[in-house]
C-alpha cells in the first residue's frame, strides 16, 4: 500500500527541471548582456563608418581634434590650435564624433 503512494518523478518532470532553469537562464544572459553589447557594437561601426573630414572628435584617450585625412583605417587627426600637431590614429581610438552642423 505504501509503495502505490510514495512514486518516483517520471522522466519526462526529471527533464524539465533540469533544462528549464538553463534555458532560462542562457536567456536572460542574452537579454541582460549579449545583446545591448551587440547593440552598442551596431552603433559604434556606423559612428565610425560616418566619419568625415572636419569632424570633432574626441579620443578614446581624451583628447578632442579635428580629423583632416581619412584612409581604410586610419584617420589623421589634427589637436590644438597651433595647427602642428597632426597624429595619425586607428579609427578604432575614436570614441565620440561631433559633426560641424551639430555644433551650432
Amino acid at each position: 500500500m505504501y509503495s502505490i503512494l510514495l512514486s518516483t518523478p517520471s522522466t519526462g518532470d526529471m527533464l524539465v527541471s533540469t533544462v528549464l532553469p538553463m534555458i532560462l537562464l542562457f536567456a536572460f544572459m542574452y537579454f541582460i548582456m549579449i545583446r545591448p553589447q551587440q547593440k552598442e557594437e551596431k552603433k559604434k561601426n556606423l559612428m565610425l563608418s560616418e566619419l568625415a573630414v572636419g569632424d570633432t572628435v574626441l579620443t578614446t584617450s581624451g583628447f578632442y581634434g579635428t580629423i583632416i585625412d581619412i584612409s581604410d583605417d586610419t584617420v589623421i587627426v589634427e589637436f590644438g590650435n597651433n595647427r602642428n600637431c597632426r597624429i595619425p590614429m586607428q579609427k578604432a581610438a575614436v570614441a565620440m564624433v561631433e559633426k560641424p552642423e551639430d555644433a551650432q
